[in-house]
């Protein structure tokens, strides 16, 4: 359904909605919650059953509390564009990881304060920001950074701590991502991919550590061998030896992808603009088929909503012709 918020008929009906709500999400600017009558306090005390969800950029304390927020200024603020790209250029994420970390949260606190309502009948007033999403997901490189002294390094599609693992390109050009974890695979790695055994005991290339100060050495000799391959006989070699691997996917790849056609990811649904492909929900639960129902249009429930409220025609159709819904 729609509702203008800001329109004098509107706390009528938002007040009707939320004394019979479990929920309550909101994603406004810094200061507009109060001006619209939402804010988390006063919802709580008047709604003490009610999941109050507020998600802002920064938090509603701090020095940033009312800075305007968006996907790629956060991922800079947490020093994540340090970590992505090359020695020559930092590079954002390719999604908007910072405001799926934060509906992550939001998603998972709320199902939190569900369950706690279930067992002692009260509600919660429930903050999430994008900033201390993302903050929290880069705790491993913070860690790195405080008690390891030194940062980790820019370096493009490799690891920057662990080494080979990143793209070989083949000799008919294809990009093949490899990951050695251990020195058993290493080992494996030298013999049964690249043909040099002797390579494992190499003094440049005996240990990780090793094996990532000297980077551009062995990088210069996994290409070697793997210019001489086809990406087919490339993979041939690493499923034989046991080795992680990955295709360099496009996204009408990932489309396309053998592993979700196998395990039957796709389902078509209905929306205003047609058929579309949707994934089925990563969680799969026993005897609890995911809903797949149709996108509706916008405000394509309102009337049905608010004659599910109490409200009759004449007000519907009034609050129509005002533009409050």
């Amino acid at each position: 359904m729609t509702l203008v918020l800001k329109h004098p008929g509107a706390p009528e009906i938002r007040d009707r909605l939320l004394a019979r709500a479990d929920v309550f999400v909101q994603n406004v600017g810094p200061g507009a919650a109060g001006r619209l009558g939402t804010d988390p306090t006063d919802l709580h005390a008047r709604y003490p059953k009610l999941i109050v969800c507020s998600v802002s950029g920064y938090g509603s304390s701090g020095p940033y509390a009312d800075r305007k927020a968006y996907d790629l200024l956060v991922q800079s603020e947490v020093g994540l564009l340090s970590l992505t790209g090359t020695d020559a250029e930092p590079a954002k994420v390719g999604i908007s990881v910072a405001d799926i970390a934060a509906g992550m949260y939001a998603y998972s606190g709320v199902l939190a304060a569900l369950y706690a309502r279930g067992v002692h009948g009260r509600g919660a007033v429930i903050e999430v920001s994008l900033f201390d999403a993302l903050a929290e997901w880069m705790s491993a490189p913070a860690a790195y950074t405080a008690y390891g002294g030194s940062a980790p390094p820019r370096t493009g599609a490799h690891h920057a701590s662990i080494a080979p693992y990143g793209p070989v390109t083949t000799g008919d050009g294809g990009a093949v991502f490899v990951a050695i974890q251990n020195s058993r695979e290493w080992t494996r790695f030298c013999a049964d991919v690249l043909r040099q055994p002797d390579l494992a005991t190499d003094d440049r290339f005996a240990t990780n550590p090793l094996r990532v100060t000297n980077r551009e050495a062995l990088a210069a000799v996994i290409a070697t061998v793997a210019g001489g391959l086809t990406t087919v006989h490339l993979i041939a070699r690493l499923d034989a030896a046991q080795i992680a691997y990955a295709r360099m996917n496009s996204m009408a790849d990932f489309l396309d992808h053998p592993q979700l056609s196998a395990r039957d990811r796709w389902r078509e649904v209905d929306s205003p603009n047609g058929p579309l492909r949707a994934l089925v929900p990563p969680v799969s639960i026993d005897d609890a088929p995911p809903r797949m129902g149709a996108v509706p249009a916008l405000g394509e429930h309102t009337d049905a909503i608010l004659r599910e409220l109490g409200f009759g025609a004449a007000a519907i159709a009034a609050w129509h012709a005002e533009g409050t819904i």
